[in-house]
């Protein structure tokens, strides 16, 4: 149950792609160069090698536990929180304003993998403390981040997003949740949400939910939805913990993964807390961020930082189920190789099709890893260049990235998974190898912060038919600006890559056109085959990466630096455009010529 982290695959993005030099010139930036990311990521990878690692099985084998309104964390998991907080892990990414570190995502976004390959469970918890904090920081008055902010970034407190409810999943106008304005400028909450991740356990003294909530009167639908903290106790003017606040977790989920993680229904105003300082009745004392009727525009700022951050468990996930089936087909001895090469039964890894199946893992999660890593640069740039003409297209191009990482990340995530249990064979089947819960784990990874669907949707409406395609068509330029540079490398395995990525970005612009055309006149043809498209073009913006990984890696050994790592790099690279890339041609047909057929039989045929 072992897991190292890939510091070095890790490192070499972060330099070669992704460019941490230019990021270390951008202002607040300038002490985290690729020293500081090594030093870093070598740090973060002993804490979660060493304690986060080890507690993944047991979190599975024993989850967390519900008892008379309180949950109980898998054995272990306290202590380690508690390390990881005391190590300032939460506040990594956050400012130093606020007592966090200030590093960049380009930095804390390969953290934020390890952590999850480490333990996924685990790692949800800062994952939505995250997602709490940036909304505090961009729509919360100064009033609420005095009294949050500190907390939630040192780790001492930690946050939740609380937007569904029973009758309203993805469908976000149903919230029924309401929120009555009183005399003192709070709001009394009253509703149930579920699926509340680590909405109550006891590893932080406080739990500060961000809830949607419709003020009484407001309009109807989304326009009429806002956005609340609401703690689980109340806060002191101190800043010391008060009373408890009328929210009550009633129960957790009993679910196919990430068991260790609770998944809690909450009731907001039940009526069963002790009344509160000022003797209030019950109802969930709950403060307004921002402005009334804003509550989507604010959540969407959580909700964009976790779904990044899902793409990143994605990649987490692959990259464990790949070195557990790695170190399996080392160790299974199974049947003479075909070729000959051993003289009676070898190694699995010695197999042609095991080795199909294992670079198909590898090239899927190094292409991912890169494309992540390049967003996340692209993310630093948008929020920290002083130029706003540099500001913008690094903005556009990781917005265009998000649903495609979050998307493309995750479904390559049950693929590999998928293929980390086929590796095993029927010791895969069985629990105690432990390759089935991360095929179980990555299971709700292409549902949660939004179906893949739901990606898809924003794909084809926010960021393609929007413009007309033109930050896509952006994109595919840059694309070809890569291609020419492996025709002018000229060795066999750049031209090789140059072909495979051509005929993908070829096939990509004409998705995209279709896309423009169709999405107002026609929107059944587009939306039909919109998960397809963005497996297209998440599938693409990987190979472009895997493209320069393979540009890199030639200069590299041209140079004399690590002939083994970077001949690896290009093996895997040249798998990704043989195997991996090739695909993007077909899906393109289905899309543009397969749409009518999606949508031409009679719903009473199904």
């Amino acid at each position: 149950m072992s897991y190292t982290a890939p510091v070095k695959d890790m490192l070499f993005n972060i330099e070669h792609l992704a460019r941490i030099d230019q990021v270390a010139q951008l202002p607040g930036f300038e002490d985290a160069g690729l020293e500081t990311a090594q030093a870093v990521l070598e740090e973060c990878a002993k804490l979660n090698e060493g304690v986060l690692a080890p507690l993944n099985w047991e979190g599975d084998k024993y989850p967390s536990s519900y008892h008379d309104g309180k949950v109980t964390a898998t054995p272990g998991f306290k202590d380690a929180f508690r390390q990881f907080t005391a190590g300032g892990w939460q506040g990594l990414q956050h400012p130093v304003d606020f007592g966090g570190q200030g590093l960049p995502k380009t930095i804390g976004a390969a953290c934020g993998e390890i952590q999850n390959s480490a333990n996924m469970s685990f790692a949800l918890c800062p994952l939505l403390t995250d997602g709490a904090i940036e909304a505090l920081m961009t729509a919360g008055s100064d009033e609420l981040k005095a009294i949050y902010l500190e907390k939630l970034v040192s780790g001492q407190w930690t946050g939740t997003m609380n937007l569904t409810e029973p009758q309203a999943g993805s469908d976000l106008a149903a919230v029924r949740t309401r929120a009555e304005p009183q005399p003192d400028g709070t709001y009394k909450l009253f509703g149930t949400k579920i699926f509340i991740t680590w909405g109550e356990h006891d590893m932080a003294e406080n739990i500060v939910h961000l809830v949607l909530a419709r003020v009484v009167g407001a309009p109807a639908g989304v326009k009429g939805i806002s956005l609340f903290v609401v703690p689980k106790f109340l806060v002191k003017p101190d800043g010391s913990i008060g009373a408890r606040n009328d929210v009550h977790c009633v129960s957790i989920e009993h679910k196919m993964g990430i068991k260790a993680s609770p998944t809690a229904v909450l009731q907001f105003g039940d009526g069963t807390a002790a009344k509160d300082v000022n003797g209030a009745g019950p109802g969930a004392v709950g403060y307004l961020v921002g402005q009334e009727n804003r509550g989507l525009e604010y959540m969407f700022i959580m909700m964009n930082a976790a779904r990044y951050g899902v793409g990143v468990q994605g990649i987490a996930i692959a990259e464990r189920a790949y070195q557990k089936a790695v170190n399996f087909a080392r160790d299974r001895v199974q049947s003479r190789p075909v070729d000959g090469s051993a003289p009676s039964a070898a190694p699995i890894i010695h197999h042609p099709d095991v080795r199909r199946m294992l670079m198909t893992m590898r090239a899927l999660v190094e292409g991912c890893r890169a494309l992540a890593s390049v967003a996340a640069a692209a993310y630093d740039a948008a929020h920290h260049h002083p130029d706003a003409e540099v500001r913008k297209p690094n903005q556009t191009f990781y917005e265009f990235m998000v649903p495609l990482i979050k998307g493309f990340s995750t479904e390559m995530s049950l693929e590999v998974t998928s293929l980390a249990v086929q590796v095993h064979g029927g010791m895969g089947f069985i629990e105690e190898t432990g390759v089935a819960q991360y095929y179980r784990d990555a299971r709700i990874l292409p549902i949660y912060e939004g179906t893949t669907a739901i990606q898809a949707n924003d794909l084809i409406g926010r960021k393609t038919a929007r413009d007309g395609g033109q930050s896509a068509k952006a994109i595919a330029s840059q694309i070809e600006a890569t291609e020419r540079q492996l025709v002018n490398n000229g060795s066999a395995d750049a031209l090789a890559m140059a072909r495979r990525l051509q005929a993908a970005r070829e096939a990509f612009v004409q998705v995209v056109d279709f896309v423009a055309a169709q999405a107002s006149g026609n929107p059944a043809a587009a939306y039909a085959g919109s998960v397809p498209y963005l497996m297209l073009a998440g599938n693409l913006m990987a190979g472009w990466q895997m493209a320069r990984a393979l540009l890199v890696a030639q200069e590299q050994i041209a140079a004399g630096h690590d002939a083994g790592f970077m001949n690896a790099k290009i093996a895997t690279a040249r798998f990704y455009a043989d195997h991996i890339l090739s695909r993007v041609p077909g899906i393109r047909d289905s899309i543009v010529e397969g749409a009518d057929s999606v949508t031409s039989m009679a719903l009473e045929a199904f």
